[in-house]
């Protein structure tokens, strides 16, 4: 692999956009996005932005791309692609995030109508394009819009299949169909789609994205390894597409790597918050956070409290949910893994995060004092844990849905509240009581879909088991239940 990359130089020297006129190139790394090409109808000045918007949209940089898509409309207020770039800026698929009126609005500047917004598009597959997102925001639930957009994706690809863009979007498309978590048939068909366009463009932000997304679990890991090594150095201008490599980092526990695409990503995020001047919520707290992790996993306890420390500063000074909710998942990872309960001792706001964040935290700050066997702490937490994954499970029963990646949050609930109260068994001598809660807990987390990054539970259920096997005197089921663990994170310390 490492040969293969050596012999494409063209990664690290350029990065091109492609324009319908005539290309232009930014060397400079602040302005390096990929390459693409994307036939539109606007002015020239228009066109630029556009592309830019484009590959910003394909980083996930979402308030970057409108910002491009808006200075377009503003070039060229007939540029009816300026409009569908602005509308897709407020879906965020992987994420399970849509603000459809802010899409709707956006689509309403065009024309009132949709209808009326077709018409003006200036060729058909503009019209096609403009097509795709008027589904992708019509009637019916997300989850039907969704569907009905992948297969509006899938005929327009099917319409123009030298579009690479139409590929891409479509390859996208495919995984935000994935609901209720990682769905392996429709992740490698989405990986198939976006393979196409890598073949072609080897410099694609869109498809070495996706194929990160695509591969970032232990089992396909090494296949979105050539992904991972090539995106940061096409797109180095998306502090998003410097932390992307180390999803497939993490899934292979190469922690020296997952350290630089986290410290790289950072630096990227700070340098365009200061140079934009803007607020404390638009900082890459989630490369912090798998920063911390990674340096957790390599015993760097200093460096991990000093980045906990600018999170929990920064909650401070901010009433942000995006702040605290950072917080908190770094908070338990930090007191998990290294059993210090002090980082709780100032309160953290929990009353609008959503179940993972908040059973999470809680479960960080029980778990230790539940080992070295102070009571009460342990069993307060679990009491609300308890409570939490009550309050939850009525909401959803009710229909209602909380904003989060996926939406089997409930089962996070189920396991954290097993493990604190399997390990308050053990340690009250309770032994057979507390492995078989551990053992529920996790076949609960046998149950749910892989999900990439930090565990999430912060304490792996096999892990746990294995640990709590170990202190049964139990040593040939603790290894097996540690060699599972590590089918699931690999190299995990």
């Amino acid at each position: 692999m490492a040969s293969y990359l050596d012999s494409a130089p063209i990664l690290t020297r350029r990065a091109v956009v492609g324009l319908i006129a005539s290309p232009a190139a930014f060397q400079r790394e602040e302005t390096k996005l990929g390459k693409i090409d994307f036939p539109a109808s606007g002015s020239p000045q228009a066109r630029e932005r556009f592309l830019r918007g484009v590959m910003y949209l394909h980083s996930f940089e979402y308030d970057d791309a409108r910002e491009e898509f808006t200075a377009a409309r503003q070039a060229d207020p007939s540029f009816v692609m300026a409009y569908w770039g602005e509308a897709m800026t407020y879906n965020e698929p992987l994420w399970y995030r849509q603000d459809t009126e802010s899409a709707r609005k956006a689509l309403a500047r065009l024309a009132p109508a949709r209808d009326e917004r077709l018409k003006r598009a200036a060729t058909p597959r503009e019209r096609a394009w403009l097509g795709t997102v008027e589904v992708l925001y019509g009637s019916g639930s997300k989850e039907q819009r969704d569907f009905a957009y992948s297969d509006a994706m899938r005929q327009l690809w099917s319409t123009y299949p030298n579009d690479m863009e139409a590929a891409s979007f479509y390859a996208l498309s495919l995984l935000g169909t994935s609901h209720h978590g990682r769905d392996t048939r429709i992740y490698m068909q989405a990986a198939a789609v976006a393979e196409e366009v890598f073949a072609r463009n080897r410099e694609h932000p869109g498809a070495l994205h996706y194929l990160i997304h695509c591969y970032d679990d232990p089992l396909h890991a090494p296949l979105g390894l050539r992904a991972a090594r090539i995106y940061a150095k096409v797109a180095p201008a998306a502090a998003h597409a410097l932390h992307m490599p180390s999803h497939i980092f993490i899934a292979m526990g190469m922690w020296d790597d997952v350290v630089s695409s986290n410290e790289d990503s950072w630096a990227a995020s700070e340098a365009r918050y200061k140079r934009k001047n803007l607020p404390l919520e638009d900082r890459g707290y989630h490369a912090l956070w798998w920063l911390e992790y990674a340096y957790l996993q390599q015993g760097r306890y200093k460096e991990a409290r000093r980045l906990l420390s600018i999170v929990e500063e920064d909650a401070v000074r901010s009433p942000s949910p995006f702040i605290r909710f950072h917080a908190a998942h770094m908070r338990s990872a930090y007191a998990v893994e290294t059993g210090q309960q002090e980082v709780y001792q100032k309160a953290l706001d929990l009353s609008d995060l959503d179940t993972p964040a908040t059973v999470s935290y809680l479960f960080g700050r029980g778990f230790p004092a539940a080992v070295q066997g102070d009571a009460e702490p342990a069993v307060a937490a679990l009491a609300r844990i308890r409570e939490h994954r009550n309050a939850a499970g009525t909401r959803q029963a009710a229909g209602g849905h909380e904003h989060h990646f996926y939406p089997p949050d409930l089962q996070v609930a189920g396991i954290v509240e097993k493990q604190l109260e399997g390990v308050i068994a053990m340690a009250a001598r309770e032994t057979n009581h507390g492995l078989q809660l551990l053992s529920e807990a996790v076949a609960i987390e046998n149950k749910m879909p892989f999900e990439f990054g930090p565990p999430v539970p912060p304490k792996p259920a096999r892990e746990l088991l294995g640990e709590m096997l170990l202190a049964a005197n139990q040593p040939r089921e603790a290894q097996k239940q540690f060699a599972l663990a590590l089918e699931h994170a690999p190299r995990r310390s």
